[in-house]
């Protein structure tokens, strides 16, 4: 299988909003949030990727030629703790999952990426809380920090986010 992570070029901006949009709508379901009037959910800090080069990335998840999702780092902490990079947003699409194209894309972006990583997951997220146990575990080797509900990270919906602590 040929998989590759690609940096979102300015052009293709419009894409990575269109399947912003369906990572929001899927995530509604754990942090409730609501479409504006034009019936979109928006991602207020879509543009600050290219105007912000040095703080964001994004990437296109790639297989084969066809797109399966989306990686998002920045450089802004989930806690008050310091830190290198945060996962900002990291999408794959229904047909591309379970089949290691996500654990793939993951190692993939930590590796491009060194230092001190914040990784948050909701916790009403089953899928994910066992996607980033696994990933998180296997790619640092057990040598990371998680903090459940930790008081610092919070969803709009009030839910206190999981934080993940490791550095490579």
């Amino acid at each position: 299988m040929e998989l590759e992570l690609v940096p979102v070029l300015l052009e293709e901006r419009e894409i990575l909003s269109n399947l912003l949009e369906k990572y929001n709508y899927e995530f509604s379901q754990y942090d409730q949030k609501k479409v504006n009037p034009l019936g979109l959910f928006g991602y207020q800090y879509l543009d600050y990727y290219w105007t912000e080069p040095e703080k964001r990335a994004a990437f296109f998840i790639r297989t084969c030629g066809n797109l399966a999702g989306f990686v998002m780092v920045n450089d802004h902490p989930e806690t008050d703790e310091p830190t290198d990079y945060s996962l900002a947003e990291f999408f794959v699409m229904y047909p591309y999952r379970r089949c290691g194209i996500g654990k793939w894309a993951a190692f993939e972006t930590f590796d491009r990426f060194h230092g001190k990583w914040q990784l948050m997951r909701h916790p009403k997220n089953i899928p994910s809380v066992h996607f980033w146990n696994h990933v998180v575990a296997e790619y640092t080797k057990g040598n990371y920090r998680l903090v459940e509900g930790h008081p610092k990270a919070v969803y709009d919906d009030g839910t206190l986010g999981d934080v993940f602590f490791f550095e490579n």
